[in-house]
């Protein structure tokens, strides 16, 4: 798939995704620590206002969802200094590996440098990390409560954003 392929918008756009991109998030992260859909879905309700921060992307297809990504002000308590940070990206299990989650990233960092941030954040999975590096994001922390804390700043993401 290459990025003429399927486009990206943002929630506030299209908000006939939120559901599905709330049902996303809630299984892949917040289920099985006791939170509610409800709880997700109220949350991304925030989203369906003009950002830049929060925003949550969608990558899509027609009408058919392939993806998500938000920018949020905060994803760590342990780190509340660090903002804002590039949070649940998710891809379809059958379109991944297909430069979607790359594109999201990417332009969830453009939205956040283009509204003056000089740096973002996200925390990553040790098994993830080299999805990141390769595009240009530097670890700044190693186990966090698990994760690894990665950055990226403007000044050095010219080439890496415009790949």
């Amino acid at each position: 798939m290459t990025k003429t392929d399927f486009q990206m918008k943002t929630l506030h756009e299209y908000p006939q995704f939120r559901e599905i991109v709330s049902d996303r998030i809630w299984n892949a992260w917040w289920r099985d620590e006791g939170w509610e859909f409800e709880d997700i879905d109220a949350w991304m309700r925030l989203c369906l206002v003009p950002g830049p921060v929060p925003t949550t992307l969608v990558a899509m297809a027609g009408e058919r969802f392939l993806g998500t990504v938000s920018l949020i002000e905060s994803d760590m308590d342990e780190r509340p200094d660090y903002r804002p940070w590039i949070a649940a990206l998710w891809v379809e299990p059958d379109h991944r590996r297909k430069g979607i989650g790359g594109e999201l990233v990417r332009t969830a960092a453009r939205i956040a440098f283009d509204a003056g941030v000089k740096e973002v954040y996200l925390a990553t999975s040790p098994e993830n990390e080299r999805f990141y590096l390769g595009m240009g994001w530097r670890r700044i922390e190693e186990d966090v409560s698990g994760l690894n804390i990665l950055s990226q700043a403007e000044a050095a993401v010219g080439y890496a954003l415009s790949k």
